[in-house]
């Protein structure tokens, strides 16, 4: 028979691995609530920042990868500075934008684009393709505002909650896929992407352009 000790050491062992992680769970908790509160401060003191290294051919970093983190119930408008919409592409690349942001769980009203001009053949197809979207946001209640500017050169997009994303090569880092019928044409998470860098911002006021 075993001994009273015999019985009760294995329960105490227990007793202490148990206690052992107690203490390990308890301390990770409150290293994350620190790490919660020191990003909590960073953005109120406008410090905030992080950032992002897309490899090339890199995949899994569709919009939605990006951006919905960003994208909370409170954001109603939304600033994009890209001077490269204007190919038909490119075109394709903010009209998927736009329609990550009408998914939600954001409730946007409203979409302002800053983009340059295409001074060559293919201004009138940009200029019906910012109408076309334009139209079609419509009919899901969200107002777009385009405007075009010879100057511009920084790429960066500003939700109104305060986040503002800026990415090396704006919304065109996806590559072209290979084929119509290829892995990637559809879905973005699974298409090859350029290096590229994306850098997130908190701001206490979200600028106007």
């Amino acid at each position: 028979a075993l001994s009273s000790e015999g019985r009760h050491r294995p329960a105490t062992k227990d007793e202490a691995k148990k206690h052992h992680y107690r203490q390990k769970i308890s301390e990770y908790m409150t290293r994350a609530e620190d790490i919660k509160k020191h990003v909590e401060k960073e953005k109120q003191d406008g410090k905030y920042h992080k950032q992002i290294r897309i490899e090339e051919n890199a995949t899994g970093f569709s919009y939605e990868k990006l951006f919905q983190e960003y994208l909370t119930e409170i954001v109603s408008e939304v600033w994009v500075e890209d001077p490269y919409i204007r190919s038909v592409y490119q075109l394709y690349n903010f009209l998927r934008f736009c329609e990550m942001l009408v998914k939600g769980p954001c409730k946007v009203k409203t979409i302002h684009l800053l983009t340059s001009c295409d001074e060559g053949s293919g201004r009138t197809q940009q200029i019906n393709g910012l109408e076309e979207i334009q139209q079609s946001l419509r009919n899901y209640g969200v107002t777009l505002n385009f405007e075009f500017s010879s100057s511009i050169h920084d790429r960066e997009i500003r939700f109104n909650n305060g986040w503002m994303i800026k990415i090396g090569r704006g919304l065109d880092y996806f590559k072209k896929p290979k084929g119509r019928f290829s892995i990637g044409y559809c879905d973005f998470d699974l298409r090859p992407c350029y290096e590229t860098t994306v850098d997130v911002f908190h701001t206490k006021h979200t600028k106007k352009m």
